[in-house]
C-alpha cells in the first residue's frame, strides 16, 4: 500500500505480523451521549471517497471533481503521519469545500507497543491513557486550525498489530478510549481507521464498549465498493451512517490531466463540517 499513514516499510512490516465503540443502532448516539452537550448536526456523505498520502493541489482537486469521487480523506496530523502536507491549509480546505468536496480528517496517532518498526510515537501500557488525551487535544487543534468545526469527526488511524497479544491490545484499547472520550468532550465526533483482520477487529469485537469510537472505517482490500455486503461483524453494529470501507489501494488514476495514486473508499459516515 502507498505510504499514506506510515512509511511504506513500517506499514508492511506491521501488517505482516498482525494477527490473521461499537454501539448497536449506530454511531450518532455514541457521539451525543454526553449530557448537556449541544452537538451540531452531523454532516454525512454517502458515496465514493479517496485518500492520498499528500493532499492534492487545488487545481488537481478541481480537475478531479467529476462526480466519480465525492469525498477525500486528508491527514491532518499525528507524529506518525507519513507525508508532508504543503497544500493542506485552511484556505485549501475552504477552496475544496466550495468546489463541493466533502473532507474526511485522519489523525495518525500513537501506534501499538507490540508493532514492529520504528514509529516516531508508540504508546506503552503506562502512558496510553495520558497519550490519548494529548493526541486527541492536538487532533482537535489541528482540525480547528484547518477550519473543520466542532461536530466534525476525526478518524484515528491504527495500523495492524497482533491483537492476540493481550497486553498490547489492552494498551491500544486504553489509548483509543482516552482519545475518543477527549474528542467528544471537545464536541468532535470519534472515528477510527483500522484493518478488518486486526486493529479494526479489536474495536468491533471488544466486550467492553465504553468510550469506543462511534464510526468505523475498515480496511479490507477486496475491491468491493460497499459498506454492507462485506461488513465483517454484526449487522446491527455501526449502522445509521457510521461505516467507511477502504476497498482498494495504490490505484493510479488520471483525471483532467492530473495523475494521483489513491486508495479507494466506500463511504457512509460523517465528514468534516466546514464553512
Amino acid at each position: 500500500m502507498a505510504e499514506h499513514r506510515q512509511s511504506k516499510k513500517r506499514r508492511y512490516i506491521a501488517w505482516g505480523v498482525a494477527g490473521a465503540a461499537v454501539v448497536a443502532g449506530g454511531g450518532i448516539a455514541a457521539q451525543q451521549s454526553m449530557a448537556a452537550t449541544a452537538w451540531p448536526a452531523q454532516k454525512t456523505f454517502t458515496g465514493r471517497a479517496f485518500d492520498a498520502c499528500t493532499a492534492p493541489s487545488t487545481a488537481a482537486m478541481k480537475a478531479w471533481h467529476t462526480g466519480y469521487y465525492g469525498a477525500a480523506a486528508v491527514y491532518i496530523g499525528g507524529r506518525n503521519r507519513g507525508c508532508a502536507q504543503p497544500n493542506l491549509t485552511a484556505s485549501w480546505v475552504k477552496s475544496v469545500n466550495s468546489m463541493g468536496w466533502k473532507l474526511i480528517p485522519i489523525y495518525v496517532g500513537a501506534q501499538p507497543p507490540c508493532q514492529t518498526g520504528s514509529n516516531p510515537e508508540k504508546m506503552t501500557a503506562a502512558n496510553a491513557a495520558s497519550l490519548g488525551v494529548t493526541d486527541a487535544t492536538d487532533a482537535v487543534a489541528k482540525a480547528s486550525a484547518l477550519g473543520m468545526k466542532a461536530g466534525s469527526p476525526v478518524y484515528l488511524d491504527m495500523e495492524p498489530y497482533d491483537i492476540t497479544n493481550k497486553a498490547c491490545n489492552d494498551a491500544v484499547l486504553t489509548y483509543v478510549r482516552s482519545f475518543s472520550k477527549t474528542l467528544r468532550a471537545k464536541t468532535y465526533r470519534s472515528g477510527y481507521y483500522g484493518f478488518s483482520s486486526s486493529s479494526a477487529k479489536a474495536i468491533a469485537t471488544a466486550t467492553n464498549k465504553t468510550d469506543l469510537p462511534g464510526n468505523l472505517w475498515y480496511a479490507l482490500w477486496d475491491k468491493q465498493d460497499t459498506t454492507t455486503a462485506d461488513w465483517p461483524w454484526g449487522s446491527t453494529q455501526y449502522t445509521n451512517h457510521s461505516r467507511g470501507h477502504q476497498y482498494m489501494v495504490n490505484s493510479k488514476e488520471s483525471r483532467g490531466g492530473y495523475t494521483i495514486t489513491v486508495d479507494r473508499d466506500a463511504w457512509d459516515a460523517p465528514v468534516a463540517i466546514v464553512g
